[in-house]
């Protein structure tokens, strides 16, 4: 039996093919940590990688544009912003595919924001993942693969290859848009999608306040050496306005977000202020633009929604010729 310390694996009496999609974990195999995706954290397998060299980006099938939501530190509100992020582009396009991707593999927080914690994925007759469905967008996370209580505890090779079968053996298409929610800093999972797939564009989440401006900094210029556009920053939790004197308070500072943007040579894309309805609505799994799509805080992401898609390059369909 896995120790209560180890991810653990969710099977319910539905779902037994997934056990065939995971038929490399073998309990007399596993070492100190579980290993949900049988990924191989072996050396030579590192080994192997480094004489290959970086591997062909290839586009991921089905899905015409990737968009990266990232952060330098985290607690700035980013996967909030990647959750109403992709429900804003939905809700401006009604006739837009769009999909969501949770590449934080050791905190995956977007099965409890899109209300799908409990559920999990099946297998297509292909034997890929089919990605689960709430409010219209397709989602995708380790979350799904793992207790939600459950830490994962692995090195950087485990945690690139996890992203690569998040990435490539899930059934994605067909997808206008895929919202990627990265998790905080510059670190593998930022290089291993840089490597794998073409990215249309990234969105750098950050708060005013000056600590977090920093390592937003460094995001944004991460992303330009490998080559990923960077569309503007995301001032989050620009303001608090009382509710009952309505007094606006800059909690975490005044403007740091487009001071910083100026200086990078990008755009604020938008003001989100700091309420109570962002934070709750996230908690109780009800995003707030499809809670309450009339709000201002609604507005504000809808309004995201529009300086993202605008921003974005034509799509180009790789397989024609031009």
């Amino acid at each position: 039996m896995l120790s209560s310390c180890r991810p653990r694996l969710i099977f319910g009496s539905s779902k037994q093919c997934l056990k065939s999609f995971f038929s490399c974990i073998h309990k007399k195999n596993l070492s100190s940590h579980a290993n949900p995706l049988g990924i191989q954290g072996d050396k030579s397998k590192a080994n192997h990688l480094k004489e290959k060299g970086l591997p062909k980006k290839w586009p991921i099938a089905g899905v015409k544009q990737v968009i990266l939501v990232a952060s330098g530190k985290g607690g700035v509100g980013k996967s909030t912003t990647a959750v109403n992020l992709a429900l804003g582009i939905a809700a401006n396009n009604k006739s837009a595919s769009v999909g969501l991707l949770d590449a934080d593999i050791y905190g995956p927080s977007i099965p409890r924001m899109m209300n799908l914690s409990g559920q999990q994925p099946e297998l297509t007759n292909k034997n890929l993942m089919r990605p689960l469905t709430n409010f219209g967008i397709t989602c995708m996370s380790m979350g799904f693969l793992v207790d939600e209580t459950s830490p994962i505890v692995w090195r950087g090779l485990m945690v690139m290859s996890a992203v690569e079968k998040l990435i490539r053996q899930v059934s994605w298409g067909p997808l206008d848009y895929l919202v990627v929610d990265m998790p905080p800093g510059t670190g593998d999972t930022q290089l291993s999608i840089s490597q794998l797939i073409p990215v249309d564009g990234s969105v750098i989440v950050s708060t005013p306040q000056d600590i977090a401006l920093m390592d937003a900094r460094r995001g944004a210029e991460m992303f330009r050496k490998v080559n990923i556009p960077v569309l503007g920053l995301v001032q989050n939790m620009s303001v608090f306005n009382c509710p009952k004197c309505g007094h606006s308070t800059h909690i975490f500072g005044h403007d740091g977000a487009n001071v910083v943007a100026k200086e990078l040579g990008l755009d604020t894309l938008v003001d989100i202020p700091l309420h109570l309805s962002i934070r709750q609505t996230s908690d109780e799994g009800a995003p707030i633009v499809v809670s309450d799509p009339e709000s201002d805080q609604a507005k504000a992401y809808r309004n995201l929604a529009n300086e993202v898609v605008r921003r974005l390059p034509e799509y180009k369909d790789p397989l024609c010729k031009r």
